[in-house]
């Protein structure tokens, strides 16, 4: 059977272009077809999810099946953007995956309380790296199955729009 995410975009929110690179690489190398989203910053990410700005165009920007989040983004951090995400009623089913260095556990505390779904360290050497990645992938795309995107067209409460 088709799982929701099968075609659905993953949605990579991380400002740092070697580790976004790195990323990109061990997804395409574990054979992972879904197309890849990029934004450097938490507010970036936000206007993709909300499809503002140069995202309003809904064929340009489906709602991803996964968001891969760093903490450590200029302006609004991936503490921001995870809020954000698990307060919309449109967005909160998207499951989100934090990957960052950070192993302070007021972070990792703090984002299991605002709905994180997975809590991922990155590791410091590049093989770990791609391992993580890959474990990532086979994990949430190989056999999580989530929920389909909210039936409806048009615009719901607030400004989170709805595309079917």
């Amino acid at each position: 059977s088709m799982q929701a995410q099968d075609h659905a975009p993953l949605l990579i929110v991380e400002d740092s272009p070697e580790d976004f690179q790195a990323m990109a690489r061990a997804f395409q190398k574990v054979g992972l077809r879904n197309p890849i989203c990029h934004c450097e910053t938490g507010d970036q990410a936000l206007d993709f999810l909300h499809r503002r700005m140069s995202y309003n165009d809904p064929a340009e920007s489906a709602l991803p099946g996964l968001i891969l989040l760093d903490l450590n983004l200029p302006g609004t951090d991936g503490h921001g953007v995870l809020h954000a995400v698990k307060q919309s009623r449109v967005l909160k089913h998207i499951p989100v995956v934090v990957f960052t260095s950070s192993n302070d556990e007021r972070d990792i505390q703090g984002c299991y309380d605002a709905g994180a779904n997975s809590y991922v360290r990155k590791p410091g050497d590049l093989p770990g790296f791609v391992r993580a990645i890959q474990q990532i992938s086979r994990y949430w795309f190989g056999l999580v199955v989530i929920p389909p995107p909210l039936p409806g067209t048009g615009l719901s409460e607030g400004a989170d729009t709805i595309v079917s």
